[in-house]
């Protein structure tokens, strides 16, 4: 099994800042906001940084402004009762069934 490996040599500043380089901030999502990064000390004095993304990558779809909107348009179906909730999918079936009838 091949493993993906890119070292980095990073400055630590006089109060423990570090920069991380550019590309490696942009191909984790590490340049969005409120992103953090949890450091793990292992026992032989490694250090691990991992990213930690307030919303996961793969479902940063869900909040973009767009799917909102369309969140709040199925919430505002819900409150005004334009829903019907069934029992299974014999039951949706004859509920659209009904609703095709004249």
């Amino acid at each position: 099994m091949l493993h993906y490996v890119k070292s980095h040599f990073i400055a630590v500043q006089s109060r423990g800042t570090v920069a991380l380089p550019a590309d490696l901030r942009r191909r984790l999502h590490l340049d969005e906001p409120g992103v953090q990064i949890e450091i793990v000390e292992q026992d032989d004095g490694r250090i691990e940084l991992r990213p930690v993304l307030p919303i996961p990558a793969d479902q940063r779809w869900f909040w973009t402004d767009r799917w909102q909107s369309m969140e709040r348009e199925v919430d505002e179906h819900v409150a005004a009762g334009r829903v019907a909730v069934v029992d299974g999918p014999d039951a949706l079936f004859e509920h659209l069934d009904a609703s095709l009838e004249p």
